[in-house]
């Protein structure tokens, strides 16, 4: 099997490498094709694929991108569940930035029994770590309506709703979202649309971690070869070079994951929940690896804030708990494997 990118994704990954590297805002990614790359062209993009989500999130884990373009991604494929090919063709044009409210407190990575409800067209309830929601026009927000789970597009600075913001441990921002009856547009859709654009969401994190351990060993490598001790380069030393060729083989065992993820999004639920959760399983295991041995071949100068693997080391981290830790997903594995 050819695992090989095709020539369109390897120009789209080059062209948004060099973006990345001079400094890209919402509007370039946007003319740049980025966000119409995670859309399928029957939803009005020219992607859509596992593949091109891996393309594309790989290259934003390697810069270390902190814009919102994964919650673009799930909020707006669930619009285009929903039959909203007016507000998805605003996304991809870069006119709309939206992110989805699902999580609730105490539910931990589950989805459900949620809360949230929807009365009289007004939405009540409490939504929990929703990334973006500060710079957001629009929150989709999943609520019961006469039992039954739906999307209800909300102004996140309407009349209703409360924000706390904090930032992130990856470097963007999350906020718990209060919804006091703030009124709603009801788009539809289903549990079952929300957990294929949740399975595409944790193909993306394992994407991003993917490029970020690429960042990480590459700075660690670039370390050992310039710092010096005994008038030596300290990658002379032999358990050194031990402890990196093993960080390496790790890093190739997650990008098979990803691949494999990427080439069975679209499979039946259980086998495609099955291959996300081993994945994921995988990915944050290696980037909490990654991260400590970074640090530790280091030394004392990975400890400072200033230096860049800080964010680099808290965004691998973050990535083993978002959208289910490994615990979560090992469970989730056996118990779909049985």
């Amino acid at each position: 099997m050819d695992f090989n990118h095709t020539e369109e994704r390897r120009m789209l990954a080059d062209s948004l490498r060099r973006t990345l590297e001079r400094g890209a805002d919402w509007a370039k990614l946007a003319e740049l094709g980025v966000l119409g790359a995670l859309f399928t062209e029957d939803e009005g993009g020219f992607g859509g694929s596992g593949f091109d989500l891996a393309v594309i999130y790989e290259e934003l884990g390697r810069a270390g991108c902190t814009l919102p373009v994964l919650e673009a991604g799930l909020a707006g494929g669930l619009l285009a569940d929903c039959g909203q090919s007016d507000l998805v063709e605003q996304i991809i044009a870069g006119e709309l930035r939206t992110t989805l409210a699902y999580a609730e407190p105490g539910l931990r990575y589950d989805l459900g029994p949620i809360t949230t409800s929807v009365n009289s067209g007004a939405v009540s309830g409490r939504k929990t770590v929703v990334g973006g929601a500060d710079t957001a026009d629009l929150l989709v927000v999943s609520a019961l309506q006469d039992g039954a789970l739906g999307f209800h597009g909300v102004d996140p600075k309407g009349p209703g709703v409360t924000l706390h913001t904090t930032p992130s441990l990856d470097g963007g921002m999350v906020s718990e979202v209060t919804l006091d009856a703030a009124p709603a547009t009801p788009y539809g859709g289903t549990q079952a649309q929300l957990e294929q654009r949740l399975a595409a969401a944790t193909l993306a994190v394992c994407a991003d971690a993917l490029g970020t351990m690429d960042t990480a060993k590459a700075m660690t490598l670039d370390y050992l070869r310039t710092r010096t001790q005994f008038g030596v380069p300290i990658g002379k030393f032999q358990a050194l070079q031990h402890r990196m060729a093993d960080v390496a083989i790790e890093i190739e065992m997650a990008r098979s994951a990803v691949i494999n993820l990427a080439g069975n999004l679209h499979a039946e639920a259980r086998e495609r929940d099955r291959h996300a959760s081993a994945a994921k399983n995988l990915v944050g295991r290696t980037a909490h690896l990654v991260a400590e041995e970074a640090i530790q071949m280091h030394g004392g100068i990975a400890m400072t804030e200033e230096y860049a693997l800080a964010p680099i080391s808290r965004r691998l981290i973050a990535a083993g708990h978002r959208f289910g830790d490994e615990d979560w997903h090992l469970e989730r594995f056996i118990r779909l494997s049985a």
